[in-house]
């Protein structure tokens, strides 16, 4: 055996970082996609004149993995970084009326860098600011990677450092529910402390924003598919594959419709029950355990306006099922002079299969509290998309259930941001797995990527 032949299957991020850092290292990779775009579940479609992402996608400056992709595509400069932390933060239950604050940072040292703003945050009284700071510190000497907070839940250790319910909702959850889809009380401690200490409390910058200000499509389809074709990998779409097996000769076999192709080295970056459908036997010890990982809905709200009603990019939302609002107009190519907004409401569980016209009784009336411009404006458009598996749920536990990228089967790798990359399910996770599965591959054959890619890892 050569060495020199592998095939990725599942093309979104985990797989396209795993087949590109594989090509760069001068294996001929095949990469198939049973979807006809690749992107996974961060893509865009056509919607009449609007080209729209499925959900609102956001990274942080922290996650070097994926602007590591964002520069080996040549996207970085479509998906740019806030220069500095800014989020306003909106309660339109406040006893005084609707009051707005904000969550920024300075330019001092952690964890001075959030002091300022967290001392004239108007969500929290006083009292609680003061505990929050104190909590930050005993969060901060945590080790996320420790076996034993992955069993405690986040709300229990919140409650025993002295935030009050108020405090949870107003700033912990506010982060926590964006960037872990869960709760504080359905999170586990190890990936919460994960964020909160590699996020705020790591940098000063580390919590900085990015997002697409092009569609998502652009990025994870149109640009990857450049960045593979330019490394010579071989890309099949619409290709699903039904069966991974060994050959005679200790190589692998990947069989799709009307062929089956050999390989020194196969990736499985697709989702965790499909994984566990097409992994061989003996592959894992206890494959059983990934269909334990349990899954968590987004649910995306889209409305159209025909004038502009919000002046900011976005916003996070308290005392209001909203949760967060995004301007896409620029990035949808709305024309005519209205405003496009996008609503991401993460924990979804409750509304994910709710109908359209619920959603709209339901969530006009509160951007209405939110904005009052949208009082006197149209809605031109108003539709749903749904992600009802979009995470693996952070759930207390689930740190034991994530497989590694290495299995027992020599050749045979496992990528998806539901793998053992100690983060939640970002997409930061999703392209550190496909870092973490080709570097393994590359191991087992005596090669190595380069810095570039080690270093992002």
């Amino acid at each position: 055996m050569s060495g020199n032949n592998a095939v990725v299957v599942g093309g979104g991020l985990a797989g396209v970082t795993a087949a590109l850092a594989l090509a760069d290292a001068g294996l001929s990779v095949t990469l198939l996609e049973g979807r006809p775009r690749l992107g996974g579940l961060a893509f865009s479609f056509r919607r009449g004149e609007l080209t729209v992402d499925n959900g609102q996608h956001v990274y942080l400056r922290c996650c070097t993995a994926y602007q590591w992709f964002l520069d080996r595509i040549d996207g970085s400069a479509l998906a740019p970084l806030q220069d500095r932390l800014d989020v306003p933060v909106l309660d339109v239950a406040h006893p005084k009326g609707p009051r707005l604050g904000r969550l920024r940072r300075s330019a001092l040292p952690v964890p001075l860098h959030l002091a300022g703003s967290l001392a004239t945050y108007p969500h929290l009284s006083l009292a609680e600011r003061a505990s929050v700071g104190r909590a930050a510190l005993a969060l901060k000497g945590l080790d996320p990677a420790d076996p034993a907070l992955d069993g405690i839940d986040f709300a229990t250790w919140l409650g025993r450092h002295g935030q009050s319910a108020r405090t949870v909702e107003a700033l912990w959850d506010l982060v926590g529910i964006a960037t872990l889809n869960a709760t504080a009380q359905d999170s586990s401690l190890g990936l919460a402390a994960m964020v909160f200490k590699t996020g705020l409390l790591s940098e000063p910058g580390a919590a900085d924003i990015g997002w697409a200000r092009v569609p998502l499509g652009d990025l994870h389809d149109t640009l990857a598919r450049k960045a593979l074709d330019s490394a010579g990998v071989r890309t099949e779409l619409r290709t699903r594959v039904s069966s991974v097996s060994r050959t005679e000769n200790g190589g692998w076999q990947v069989a799709v419709a009307g062929e089956r192709l050999t390989a020194d080295t196969v990736v499985l970056a697709v989702p965790q029950r499909e994984t566990h459908d097409l992994l061989p036997h003996g592959a894992l010890d206890d494959p059983d355990k990934l269909l334990d990982i349990g899954t968590a809905p987004i649910l995306n709200i889209h409305v159209v306006y025909d004038r502009k009603v919000l002046r900011r990019p976005f916003f996070a939302a308290l005392g209001t099922p909203v949760q967060w609002v995004f301007d896409r107009t620029d990035a949808s190519g709305l024309q005519g002079g209205g405003q496009y907004l996008a609503l991401s409401q993460s924990i979804a569980q409750n509304e994910i299969d709710d109908p359209v016209s619920d959603l709209r009784e339901r969530y006009l009336p509160e951007l209405e509290r939110l904005l009052p411009a949208t009082r006197g404006a149209r809605v031109r458009d108003f539709f749903v998309t749904r992600e009802r598996t979009a995470t693996f749920a952070p759930t207390p536990g689930v740190g034991r259930l994530r497989p590694p990228a290495r299995t027992n089967a020599p050749g045979l790798y496992l990528a998806g941001a539901w793998t053992a990359t100690g983060w939640p399910a970002t997409m930061e996770s999703a392209v550190r797995s496909g870092i973490s599965a080709a570097d393994a591959a590359l191991c087992a054959l005596g090669r190595r990527y380069g810095h570039p890619l080690q270093e992002a890892a």
